[in-house]
């Protein structure tokens, strides 16, 4: 959560959220972390966007100093460490799927056909498993 020393703008909830998501990384860096379930520094630098190394660093820190990630030594190497989204961040998720089908929408519709249409005839389930998919690759339940 924010800290007391970190003054808003105003009480305004979208205020709010736009001092936590806008900017152009951080839901780029939550949606590999969460619907392309990408863990480790490496994985996210390289997921081809493009983004530079100092501006990752500082997202992580960001989102890690919010409550939305949890940062551990990687179980595999561990001189290295993973990210994983937290209970909160599991919350975006229907932002996140509400964005992806606008996207679609108004962007490339053939991209995303199926996912189009897994949302339009079952769109609180496809929810439901994607939070459950990203609860279980961060070790949540």
């Amino acid at each position: 959560m924010a800290s007391s020393a970190e003054p808003r703008r105003s009480d305004c909830p979208i205020s709010f959220a736009l001092e936590i998501f806008g900017d152009r990384w951080t839901l780029i860096v939550l949606r590999d972390l969460m619907l392309k379930s990408r863990q480790r520094y490496r994985e996210l630098l390289q997921a081809g966007e493009g983004i530079a190394t100092n501006v990752l660093a500082e997202r992580l820190k960001r989102l890690e100093h919010r409550g939305l990630i949890t940062k551990r030594r990687d179980p595999a190497d561990a001189r290295q460490f993973v990210y994983l989204p937290t209970e909160l961040a599991v919350g975006l998720v229907p932002m996140l799927v509400e964005m992806i089908v606008w996207g679609l929408r108004t962007g490339d519709k053939e991209a995303g056909s199926d996912f189009l249409e897994r949302f339009e005839t079952e769109r609180d389930k496809l929810i439901r498993d994607l939070q459950l998919k990203v609860r279980k690759d961060a070790g949540l339940c």
